[in-house]
């Protein structure tokens, strides 16, 4: 990271968080003057979202367009020009159009969208003009999509090239805007706390609704109905419920099984609120009570999980809790004979030829965790300088997974056959037993801070369950009435004179 994007990113840090946490007009203003300070003088142009391609479906905006403009409207574009110390910016919108709007609802109009934002706007049908101009002035453009790249493969990249008319250089910004949003602001914690708060309820209320018999779709209902119920825009990532063998699919999410007494279900969930998502995880008996081998594998989990928690400090090195993490599943799956020692490895296929992988990576194959925010997999500043530091914004989730098949898949060498010999009475004994135990973690000057308070221990979880569900929980007040204090920018604004 440069010293002028360290000094933007310390910038953002020093911004007053404004009441509710709403997340201000000068807040984006300094984003991109943040952007500008690293890319240098030029121009730089942000595509929103598209308008859906029918009016029925649901709009999402660009998560890079929206962390430079705070604007929710489809098919708008941001210009912003920079100079040594000064970032002027433009914004482009649709104009006022009753005819689309009976349709899809009242737009900002220009005059609107200036209100909003606080940044000058212009009908969109202008901005050709102004971009033909810019590139007769020779200044040099940069691209922010949310696509991947500045190449011919992003349908951004093809448009503001089919734009210039020609082979002007673009350069491709993307990667700086995300550097940016890798340190979290004040406000943007406040959202992400927001966003976790409400999908803890909803897991608490998971919890105490889940028999043996009902579907997984029944406790997607349930807990999706949560969020909407307090606040939450959507889900941010479509909802995982995966029960008995489905708890051993990392991503599993068609959520359409009946489950039965004896089984795990791993709900791995959450809310996007004012577009910041939460990512819980909570592995939970469908009976209400864990067996012994499911003690056992959660146990394990859950030690992981806290020797990862103890490295998560300020200015350590993000890497030590992977390492904390891996140590405590490896010793723990050697205990009960699912890996023949914590160090073991077995024959798996490498480019050019044969090479040896861990035999934890057959029960845990994915990441420690991964950066929150506008996106469930969110930019996160230790993936650029290493350290956790005040503005971190992430999750902690180790799992395991036996699936039933696992020894099945080995690659057919004489020394993997062996090893599958001697683990298949331990993988048969804990069968098609998946625990994923996810947590959301925010970091300040003070140090790091767990969030997602749901019960996740072992006698928390099974007390949690023993609570009777009576239906749905009411909506939360403490939140409610946040939301009602913080009241968004409408989407559909008190209609300004057109223009």
């Amino acid at each position: 990271m440069t010293i002028r994007l360290r000094l933007a990113a310390f910038l953002l840090l020093l911004l007053p968080v404004p009441a509710g946490a709403q997340i201000q007009p000068d807040e984006y203003a300094a984003r991109r003057l943040a952007l500008a300070a690293e890319l240098g003088p030029g121009a730089m142009v942000a595509f929103g979202a598209p308008e859906p391609r029918v009016d029925y479906l649901a709009f999402v905006q660009g998560s890079r367009f929206y962390y430079l403009t705070g604007y929710l409207e489809p098919g708008a574009i941001l210009l912003t020009i920079a100079t040594p110390g000064s970032a002027a910016s433009m914004l482009f919108v649709h104009p006022r159009d009753p005819a689309t709007e009976v349709w899809s609802g009242r737009r900002f109009g220009p005059r609107g969208a200036e209100a909003a934002t606080g940044i000058p706007a212009r009908p969109l049908e202008q901005f050709e003009a102004v971009l033909d101009s810019l590139a007769r002035g020779g200044t040099p453009l940069h691209l922010v999509s949310d696509a991947a790249g500045a190449d011919a493969n992003n349908p951004d990249f093809s448009r503001l090239r089919a734009l210039l008319g020609g082979t002007r250089p673009i350069a491709d910004a993307g990667e700086v805007v995300d550097r940016l949003r890798g340190t979290k602001s004040p406000a943007e914690l406040e959202l992400i706390r927001k966003a976790v708060a409400i999908t803890v309820g909803a897991q608490r209320q998971a919890m105490r609704a889940i028999e043996p018999g009902m579907n997984e779709f029944e406790v997607q209902a349930l807990i999706e109905y949560a969020f909407r119920r307090n606040g939450a825009d959507r889900p941010g990532f479509a909802t995982i419920v995966g029960s008995g063998p489905n708890s051993t699919t990392l991503h599993y999410n068609a959520n359409d099984r009946f489950m039965r007494e004896g089984e795990l279900v791993v709900m791995d969930v959450g809310a996007s609120y004012r577009g910041y998502t939460a990512d819980v995880t909570r592995t939970v008996p469908v009976s209400g009570k864990f067996s012994p081998e499911q003690r056992r594998i959660y146990e394990i989990v859950r030690a992981a999980q806290a020797a990862a928690e103890h490295a998560a400090t300020l200015g350590s090195d993000a890497a030590i809790m992977t390492q904390a993490a891996a140590r405590v599943l490896a010793q723990g799956l050697a205990r009960l004979g699912l890996i023949q020692a914590p160090d073991a490895t077995y024959d798996c296929p490498a480019q050019g030829g044969s090479s040896s992988c861990l035999q934890l990576q057959l029960f845990y194959m994915h990441g420690l965790g991964h950066g929150i925010g506008l996106d469930v997999h969110d930019p996160e500043q230790f993936y650029h300088t290493r350290r956790i530091e005040a503005g971190s914004a992430f999750t902690i989730e180790p799992g395991l997974y036996i699936r039933a098949n696992v020894l099945e898949t080995l690659p057919q060498t004489p020394r993997n056959r062996e090893i599958a010999s001697a683990l298949s009475a331990a993988v048969a004994r804990y069968s098609n037993i998946g625990v994923r135990i996810e947590d959301d973690y925010i970091a300040t000057a003070e140090g790091v801070e767990w969030i997602s308070r749901a019960p996740r221990e072992l006698s928390e979880v099974e007390e949690a369950m023993r609570v009777p569900f009576t239906g749905p929980a009411p909506r939360d007040p403490e939140i409610i009435e946040w939301y009602r204090a913080t009241e968004p920018r409408p989407a559909s604004p008190a209609a300004p004179p057109s223009r």
